[in-house]
């Protein structure tokens, strides 16, 4: 075991040479615990090592620096692309066995970040550092730790296997721009259990890479389970950088409130991938926007406005058109929701496929505040919507309630072999489902 105060940390002192030193002492001895003790220690960007785990006591305080020279610039991804951005303050490359634990904190002290992208300050030669950054990293373990105030993501596992993220609290201000809570991209077998999120954007964000990865590597075997999720932008939410495709997720046993939307999918033309497998069951929502959307049209970021994106006609099928499939939700509560019950729209061309409602219960705020459920042209701020479904094959509706709403309960565009049954809209039970 390697104290810190051993190599030379000192609180509210600049540590990082000291803290590093520590680390490559137990990497050097084949591995060990490197252990911060109650206090407040100031860093720049540390690298983390093989078969050393990162304890923080309670009382601990690593806090970060917020000087752009202290994040040397490294090759990693970013929005889905390769990129040259600043190092994560926390950040292994390649490792076997990280792990970071305790009761204690990690703060990223973001706020010179974000107003750097705010144009508040002078703009970033580089995309900002991750709070928790892995990259390549197998074994990976988080837990316990409170994370706070992430320059951007807040923790990102990138093309890593055997990730374990569990007990861990994300608090970022609502307001901070793209502080996501937990990020895994094209990793596989990733558990995430018994955590608190309170963020500026996606609580959790799964990715696959965009069409300029350079390599298309899917994410797979994803579980979150028993987790909290206030604010953010998403409860948890696939894509939109999917390319390298997205399967066998589940989602149990979490609440969401506040998010802007609950359960969130989203796509366009030209990124191609697939999502399949994805499996949704015991979630609560309370004060979201939409509770769930599947978003073939989104618009947002690079290529996002090219025409081709929101042209609702048919368009030739090729390995850049994204396809959604086996999508299922029950025993799912959403109250006090404000926009719309959901939002379904695959592509003309590439219907979403086998997508299922069952025991889904949604009613609406007294004083619903419109918004706009999907970020897509055309799609207007609503308030007390029903449930919008266009261009899909294979929907199966069973004990779906929606009440509390202004208008027709569900509008299909373009469906096909589509069930209901058990459906009631206010109270009364709905007959055919049209166009």
């Amino acid at each position: 075991m390697q104290d810190i105060r051993a190599f030379g940390a000192r609180a509210d002192t600049e540590s990082t040479k000291a803290i590093q030193a520590a680390i490559d002492a137990a990497a050097d001895e084949g591995g060990g615990t490197v252990v911060v003790p109650a206090g407040r220690y100031l860093t720049g960007a540390l690298r983390l090592r093989s078969h050393v785990e990162l304890h923080l006591d309670a009382g601990a305080h690593l806090r970060f620096v917020s000087d752009p020279g202290a994040f040397p610039v490294v090759e990693a991804r970013w929005e889905g692309a390769a990129a040259r951005v600043h190092q994560p303050c926390l950040y292994a490359s390649g490792e076997t066995g990280v792990a970071i634990t305790g009761s204690g904190t990690v703060d990223g002290q973001g706020r010179p970040w974000w107003d750097a992208v705010r144009g508040e300050r002078a703009a970033l030669a580089h995309p900002r550092p991750t709070l928790i950054g892995l990259h390549e990293c197998r074994q990976v373990t988080i837990r316990d730790v409170t994370l706070r105030d992430s320059p951007s993501w807040t923790v990102h596992p990138l093309l890593c296997d055997d990730v374990t993220i569990t007990g861990i609290r994300i608090v970022n201000p609502h307001d901070s721009p793209n502080t996501d809570g937990i990020d895994p991209e094209s990793c596989r077998n990733v558990r995430i259990s018994d955590c608190h999120i309170d963020v500026g954007d996606d609580c959790i964000a799964i990715k696959a890479g965009s069409e300029w990865a350079p390599e298309k590597v899917p994410c797979e075997n994803i579980v979150i389970t028993g987790c909290t999720m206030v604010h953010g932008h998403g409860g948890v939410v696939i894509g939109s950088e999917m390319s390298g495709g997205v399967r066998n997720v589940v989602v149990s046993g979490c609440v969401f409130q506040g998010t802007d939307r609950g359960i969130r999918l989203k796509s366009r033309r030209g990124r191609g991938g697939i999502v399949e497998d994805v499996r949704v069951t015991n979630v609560i929502m309370d004060g979201v926007l939409c509770p769930l959307v599947v978003n073939a049209f989104y618009f947002c970021g690079p290529g996002g406005k090219d025409p081709v994106v929101a042209d609702r006609s048919p368009q030739p099928v090729d390995v850049s058109t994204p396809l959604f499939r086996r999508i299922h939700l029950a025993h799912v509560t959403a109250r006090n929701v404000h926009a719309a019950a959901g939002f379904v729209y695959g592509l003309p061309e590439q219907p979403v496929e086998d997508l299922t409602l069952d025991d889904v219960a949604i009613s609406f705020a007294d004083n619903a505040v419109a918004g706009q459920p999907a970020m897509a042209t055309g799609v207007d701020d609503v308030a007390r919507a029903g449930l919008r479904v266009g261009y899909v094959r294979d929907l199966d509706l069973s004990r779906v309630r929606i009440d509390g709403c202004d208008e027709l309960g569900i509008q299909l565009e373009h469906g096909e072999d589509v069930r209901h049954h058990d459906v009631r809209v206010n109270g009364h039970e709905v007959g055919a489902i049209g166009e």
